[in-house]
């Protein structure tokens, strides 16, 4: 199961679980059991792929005396970025007034589950938080799935492997076989595919049921809005401005991006990404560094949340924030919404412990429990998006970007599409012959 037949068999499953969530909404609430076990398999892979993988890249190509040149210009591209999806959040939530006679019932069990978000901190000061950077255990920091802690370990053991020179070439070697290793293993996993996202679907169908959509239909809306500007003005203008065809990679990662948008999981689609920007002409020592670290630093879909987020929790009980609060809450949450990738419903977390820090109701947080799931499907697939750009910012950057395997790709892309739609006509005359 490869290409575009996997992406079908995904769609298929999408369409499948919305069918089954509706219709059958008690069986439809336990399947969520399928999503769990394929994000586990998608954690199984991460943490070994992205050490291997990494190692290989940096030290592979001697590249260590490079990658602080490459991790200042990373930072900088995120920060840049991240603070554009923070003022576009903010000015989609001044002119659609997403919270003004905004009106639903929040229960007691929603307020609860808020209240102990907002209870929940994570970095209280910068210094915590480059602390949490460094890992006491790489076994640890495996386990519980921290990229930036993986991403820290694996920098010093390839500048050891390179100070250690050919007496680590056996390791090497071997890092380099776990990393094709695991890229098959990727693959494998991708067969269940399907099966978790048709779980993921019916689910959280069965549990929120097709009327939510309609209730909240225009904080969905205006979320979906902005993640749309979002792409527009800046990652379409960033691939232009590195003679990257927009177009051309978004069919490079649609697979990933529609099984970002199914999972609402930025790891069931990093394993796939990874593999793709690194055939798409993205250097291996990139594409290891920038994108594990982009989903710590460059959530641009959850940043771009978190601000409109924000705004409505205010609007709806009537708060007027001044342009001085507005930007000590950007301040707060460009600090808060790092390297906490890994926690559960994690924009709903900062949201709540921002909201808390200055004294405003979280009621709004509450309300927005209901669709978290629905609004995490946009959100993490432009996260997904913005990382695969990054890649491509940052090796366009390093004057080290393969536009002729990038060529190849888009090329063999656009073959396999024209086959699959010769094929689809084929069997549509087939049929009109037979009627």
């Amino acid at each position: 199961m490869k290409g575009k037949k996997l992406t079908l068999y995904i769609f298929i499953a999408l369409v499948l679980g919305i069918f089954f969530g509706v219709c059958f909404p008690q069986q439809a609430e336990k399947t969520q059991f399928l999503a769990t076990i394929f994000l586990n398999m998608i954690k199984m892979i991460i943490a070994p792929l992205l050490f291997a993988t990494l190692v290989v890249g940096i030290a592979g190509h001697g590249d260590v005396k490079n990658l602080g040149k490459i991790g200042i210009k990373t930072i900088v591209y995120f920060e840049i970025v991240t603070t554009i999806a923070l003022v576009i959040g903010l000015a989609a939530g001044h002119i659609f007034q997403p919270g003004k006679g905004f009106s639903v019932d929040v229960s007691s069990s929603q307020m609860n589950i808020v209240q102990t978000m907002a209870e929940i901190h994570h970095h209280e000061t910068l210094s915590q938080m480059i602390i949490n950077m460094f890992p006491t255990s790489i076994v640890e920091a495996m386990s519980t799935g921290n990229l930036l802690q993986i991403v820290v370990f694996s920098i010093f053991f390839s500048i050891a492997i390179c100070a250690i020179g050919e007496k680590a070439k056996p390791v090497l070697s071997i890092l380099s076989s776990v990393s094709d290793i695991m890229f098959k293993f990727t693959e494998i996993v991708m067969y269940f595919a399907p099966v978790g996202i048709f779980g993921a679907i019916a689910s959280t169908i069965a549990h929120n049921g097709l009327q939510i959509l309609g209730t909240y239909a225009k904080v969905i809306g205006i979320l979906y809005v902005s993640l749309i500007i979002f792409i527009f003005s800046v990652l379409i203008i960033a691939c232009k401005i590195c003679n990257v065809p927009f177009r051309g990679l978004l069919s490079a990662i649609y697979e990933p991006a529609l099984l970002a948008f199914s999972t609402a999981s930025s790891e069931a689609a990093l394993p796939k990404a990874m593999d793709i920007m690194e055939k798409f002409g993205v250097p291996k020592n990139i594409v290891g560094f920038v994108m594990p670290t982009g989903y710590t630093f460059n959530l641009d879909g959850s940043t771009l949340y978190l601000a409109l987020g924000v705004l409505f929790s205010t609007q709806i009980v009537g708060i007027e924030l001044t342009l001085q609060q507005q930007i000590f809450v950007m301040i707060a949450l460009m600090l808060t919404s790092k390297g906490v990738a890994g926690v559960p419903r994690v924009s709903l977390v900062v949201m709540a412990g921002t909201l808390s820090t200055f004294g405003y109701p979280i009621i709004g947080v509450a309300i927005l429990l209901g669709i978290d799931q629905i609004l995490d499907m946009g959100r993490t697939t432009v996260n997904l998006i913005g990382n695969c750009v990054a890649t491509v910012v940052i090796s366009k950057w390093e004057n080290d970007f393969n536009y002729s395997k990038m060529y190849q790709f888009i090329a063999n892309n656009k073959k396999k599409q024209m086959i699959l739609k010769k094929i689809k006509m084929k069997k549509e005359n087939k049929m009109i012959n037979q009627l």
